[in-house]
């Protein structure tokens, strides 16, 4: 089989390279089928970000995944379905997080990651993946599987949302949306999903993010300043200073799930913390999700209109230039490298 191959940092080193394919019966044997090209790796092979597994010069890069079962250890999976793999693996000690599977909350930092941190990813024609850590996928998906992992990750940010509502005992009827990306678009699916009043705010003007987000039945803003309506909750999905700040002023319950790179001080109004105390208001941070969330992502992407997820899905690249996915065009939402 062939696989993709990264060294972090050094993207002249990007290559494909032939592998045994992998022989472990304990685990699922998976036809790789798509993997998406996301900010993450993006950082890991152009910025160095990430870790190297012991011992090894480069790692197989790519941790949204989609694949379609070939052999299982197991019949709580067949061949022929499709699934996506989990992408963290919970720490060996564990600590109090991982011991419950709650490894999305890992407090020691010692967990690991597909694709990130000390394992390969799944860029590679065949995979496999322990039971535990693969999610069935309703069929008629098809390519649009491949949105499980970053649908997971605001599935995490909807649950953190509607937990500290309901302590708050907030009824939740609006939504804003920060940034029209894959994560945010998917979060305002989720949002739709629930009934809601649903806000998104990107600064492009036209063509396919605004379009996308019409079609869903939400609203969009290329200015913030334009959003005239409350709003109960905000997922802030782009990491911008000013951004976060508004959604803190604005909303009872901010989710950040967005992380900008930038490290510049920016002016800050300390009215906004007096709004926050006097509000009640709570922020929030992130990152990553856990089994609930994928099986939640995997059930909203059920029930969601396929040739509206189709439409995330814009640019294919193939495995043998998978570093052409790196660029951005004019219009990309998600691009995906197929393994096929």
């Amino acid at each position: 089989m062939r696989a993709a191959e990264v060294v972090p940092g050094k993207p002249e080193a990007s290559r494909v390279v032939d592998r045994d394919d992998p022989d472990r019966p304990d685990e699922l044997l998976v036809e790789g089928l798509l993997v998406g090209m996301c900010g993450t790796d993006v950082e890991i092979i152009r910025d160095g970000f990430g870790w190297l597994p012991p011992g090894r010069d480069a790692i197989v890069p790519f941790h949204e995944s989609l694949g379609r079962v070939i052999s299982s250890p197991t019949p709580d999976f067949a061949p022929g379905d499709l699934v996506a793999g989990v992408v963290r693996r919970p720490d060996p000690e564990p600590c109090p997080a991982c011991a419950v599977d709650a490894w999305d909350f890992c407090r020691n930092g010692k967990y690991t990651e597909r694709g990130i941190k000390e394992i390969d990813g799944y860029g590679m024609q065949r995979w496999t993946v322990p039971p535990k850590f693969a999610v069935k996928l309703d069929p008629t998906l098809g390519d649009a599987g491949v949105l499980t992992e970053p649908a997971s990750v605001v599935a995490k940010a909807w649950a953190q949302a509607s937990a500290v509502a309901e302590r708050s005992h907030l009824p939740v009827r609006s939504a804003l949306i920060t940034g029209a990306g894959p994560i945010g678009l998917l979060a305002a699916l989720l949002g739709v999903q629930r009934g809601l009043e649903v806000h998104v705010v990107d600064r492009v003007t036209e063509g396919r993010k605004p379009d996308l987000v019409t079609t869903l039945g939400a609203t969009y803003y290329s200015d913030l300043a334009d959003v005239k309506a409350d709003v109960d909750v905000a997922i802030e999905c782009t990491g911008v200073a000013r951004l976060i700040w508004e959604c803190a002023r604005r909303a009872s319950v901010t989710v950040l799930a967005g992380i900008s790179g930038e490290h510049d001080p920016v002016p800050l109004d300390p009215s906004v913390f007096d709004g926050m105390v006097l509000g009640n208001k709570a922020v929030v941070g992130t990152v990553n999700a856990g089994l609930p969330d994928y099986v939640a992502a995997a059930e909203a992407l059920s029930d969601a209109s396929r040739p509206w997820l189709n439409g995330l899905i814009t640019r294919r690249v193939p495995l043998d230039r998978f570093t052409d996915a790196l660029a951005k065009e004019k219009d990309d939402v998600k691009v995906v490298v197929d393994l096929t």
